[in-house]
C-alpha cells in the first residue's frame, strides 16, 4: 500500500487536526491540480484540489485532500453503509489516549469496549483487544485500537 486518501473540507484545519490530535505531522509532500486528465482519472468534472501528506506509522500516507471544485457535500455515511471505511490507529494505551480525546473535546462515539466473547460477540485471535470509535472534524469515523499484552 502507498497511501490512503481522504477527502477534507478544510485542508489546513485537517492537516492541524491530525498532527495535534493523532500526532500525524505532514512530511513536506503537497499537490495542487486543475487539470482535466486528473479529472477523467478520479471522475470528478473540472476538479481543483490540494493535498498534503502525511506518515501514518512507519510506512503509510495519509493524503489528506481537499477539493475547491466542485463543491464537496458533507460526510454522512455510516460504518455500515458500503464503500463507508474507517482508519485505525494502534495506540499502546487506549484508556490514556481515550481521557486525553476527551479533554480535547474530540467526538468519541463511546467508551472503549474490550472485545471478549458472549453478549454477540465471537472475538476470536482479537479477545482482549480494546477498540474505540472517534471523529475527526469532518465526521469521518476513526479507530483507535490496542492489542492485548
Amino acid at each position: 500500500m502507498n497511501h490512503i486518501g481522504v477527502p477534507v473540507s478544510d485542508l489546513a484545519r485537517s492537516v492541524r487536526w491530525y498532527e495535534d490530535v493523532l500526532g500525524i505531522a505532514p512530511n513536506g509532500v503537497t499537490i495542487s491540480a486543475t487539470n482535466p486528465a486528473i479529472g477523467a482519472v478520479v471522475e470528478v468534472e473540472n476538479p481543483s484540489m490540494r493535498a498534503s501528506f502525511a506518515l501514518a506509522g512507519d510506512n503509510v500516507l495519509l493524503e489528506l485532500i481537499q477539493y475547491d471544485n466542485p463543491e464537496p457535500r458533507p460526510f454522512t455515511g455510516r460504518n455500515c453503509d458500503v464503500g463507508v471505511m474507517h482508519l485505525c490507529f494502534e495506540v499502546d494505551d487506549l484508556d490514556a489516549a481515550h481521557r486525553d480525546l476527551v479533554e480535547r473535546g474530540v467526538h468519541v462515539n463511546a467508551d472503549p469496549v474490550v472485545l471478549r466473547d458472549g453478549d454477540g460477540v465471537e472475538a476470536g485471535v482479537l479477545a482482549g483487544t480494546k477498540i474505540l470509535y472517534l471523529r475527526d472534524p469532518d465526521g469521518i469515523q476513526l479507530e483507535l485500537f490496542e492489542l492485548p499484552s
